[in-house]
């Protein structure tokens, strides 16, 4: 990942730009990660736009070797290379967490919900909650817009939501350790 190491907040401290490399959570069947992968992913993950002649000698892989592995890790699904921005730079002035209690299959309702464009996350969860939708605004009028839209989907039955004040911790580094 290539951010600024200062892991200020988004919401109180802008910076211009980050490039996330991320594990992605479910692998595919039959996709195998070795040690070198690993360090390649880390490596990845503290400068995303890392060279690959840097890369390759990082990891003691030639420079081939190293755009070999990280384009099959590419295309398997296991990372993603990507700009994150911070939402303060882009207008964004509120980031918030909702929580949604559906009736019915999650599976359907999902597909319904990942369609919505206000939605920026999303992930089915066991507990209080039957889903969690993380929704990045640029005003408290654009949040109430992004709840009433969820809560007009099909097999909601109701929502909580949660207005992050300060991000306290953001990492992009889980997956390998």
């Amino acid at each position: 990942m290539y951010e600024k190491r200062n892991t200020h907040s988004p919401l109180s401290s802008p910076t211009q730009y980050a490039v996330a490399v991320t594990s992605v959570p479910s692998t595919p069947a039959g996709v195998r990660i070795d040690g070198v992968d690993q360090l390649i992913i880390e490596q990845l993950q503290v400068d995303g736009r890392m060279p690959y002649t840097k890369l390759a000698s990082a990891v003691g892989l030639s420079e081939a070797a190293a755009r070999q592995r990280v384009q099959r890790l590419i295309d398997t699904g296991v990372i993603q290379v990507v700009a994150v921005t911070n939402p303060l730079m882009v207008g964004r002035k509120r980031v918030a967490m909702i929580g949604i209690r559906a009736t019915g299959a999650t599976s359907e309702l999902a597909q319904l919900l990942k369609n919505l464009d206000i939605i920026e996350y999303l992930v089915i969860t066991a507990g209080s909650y039957d889903f969690l939708a993380e929704v990045v605004v640029r005003d408290e009028g654009e949040l109430l817009e992004a709840t009433n839209a969820i809560r007009a989907t099909p097999g909601v039955v109701s929502t909580e939501t949660f207005v992050y004040l300060e991000l306290v911790k953001q990492t992009f580094t889980w997956g390998v350790h």
